[in-house]
């Protein structure tokens, strides 16, 4: 393992952005969030970002076609595939698994080549959690913050930053920063990072939610969950106001539209959409979800039951909690994964006697 100064922090992001485009947490007018290298705003590895770095991957608007009339002729032009090593620096665990959920989507048959191009070419730098916020429950899923499992995984303790290259891709990368970034030996287990690690388990067991779990067995009760009373009593509070679904690690809907951009030429793009709005199912001859409880019932049987029932048990929640701190009338997953669950295990309870 390898050690650098934090105060050489600036000097690493440089020689990292003369590797490929760097994508990091940046702190800027009050609040952390991904930014490119180059933006205002000063790198930040304490605070948490507001939003998932999902973008980095699967963009907020992408073009995919170029109709252009020539002549008495219409010709179409692909967009080109993304281009260029990029490095996504300063990523946890749980927004690395989130990145896990999106391959799941998106480089199933029939791949979507332009995710794998961008994937092919994502270096990513993990980044160990020090400081637990109160509405994490990434350890629900299995996940360890304090090992974040990327290309490379790095730590900020005691004024270092730790630096351990753990794949082809992450071990290439350290050997191209070559003698730029002054590196220093710091040995096989650091006691930094073992002390740093050790506090954070500690810590995670006096959270609010360090005892939450999902149940699994969602997934196998399809009907019931869907005709849960649960819905009606929850989704009420819902504003609909999509704000869960753009910070949300995995949410991945997405809309396609066309745009003129000439007098005679179109572009065709895709940009991220959310399953809470109206429009969403809009079409010609109806909307088979116009209320908002069939809305708010569905992100929520694909998060707990249709995406695990999909991918081998695999829950589309990462426990990031940025949905618990974004929602302006405190309802989440959390919320609704604990109402549901109950229900039905009293259901079952009530179905045995």
């Amino acid at each position: 393992m390898r050690k650098l100064n934090l105060a050489d922090l600036d000097k690493l992001l440089g020689a990292l952005a003369r590797e490929g485009r760097v994508y990091a947490p940046f702190r800027r007018n009050g609040r952390t969030d991904f930014a490119w290298y180059g933006a205002a705003g000063e790198p930040d590895l304490e605070n948490y970002t507001v939003k998932a770095p999902k973008d980095v991957l699967f963009p907020q608007v992408e073009p995919l076609l170029e109709f252009r009339q020539e002549g008495r002729r219409l010709a179409l032009q692909a967009a080109p595939l993304p281009q260029g090593k990029v490095i996504a620096f300063g990523v946890r665990a749980c927004d690395i698994r989130g990145f896990a959920v999106l391959d799941k989507v998106f480089l199933q048959d029939p791949q979507d080549e332009y995710y794998k191009a961008r994937r092919d070419s994502l270096t990513v730098i993990g980044l160990g959690c020090s400081e637990p916020e109160e509405t994490c429950f990434c350890r629900t899923f299995g996940l360890d913050p304090a090992r974040p499992g990327a290309d490379v995984d790095t730590w900020a303790a005691d004024g270092c930053l730790y630096w351990d290259a753990r794949t082809e891709k992450g071990k290439a990368l350290t050997d191209a920063l070559g003698g730029s970034v002054p590196f220093a030996d710091a040995g096989e287990e650091p006691a930094a990072v073992a002390r740093q690690a050790a506090a954070l388990r500690d810590r995670w067991d006096k959270l609010p939610l360090h005892g939450l779990h999902f149940d699994e067995r969602l997934a196998a009760q399809e009907l019931p969950a869907f005709h849960s009373p649960v819905w009606e009593k929850l989704a009420p509070t819902c504003l609909g106001c999509c704000t869960c679904t753009y910070v949300c690690p995995t949410c991945h809907c997405f809309d396609v539209r066309d745009e003129k951009t000439g007098p005679f030429d179109t572009e065709r793009y895709r940009c991220w959409d959310s399953c809470m709005d109206r429009d969403f199912t809009q079409m010609p001859h109806g909307n088979p979800r116009k209320g908002r409880l069939e809305r708010f019932r569905q992100r929520y049987m694909h998060k707990l039951v249709y995406f695990p029932e999909d991918h081998e048990g695999t829950f589309a929640c990462v426990g990031c909690g940025r949905c618990l701190k974004a929602c302006p009338v405190n309802l989440n997953i959390v919320k609704v994964e604990r109402a549901l669950a109950a229900e039905l295990a009293d259901t079952a309870k009530e179905g045995s006697e």
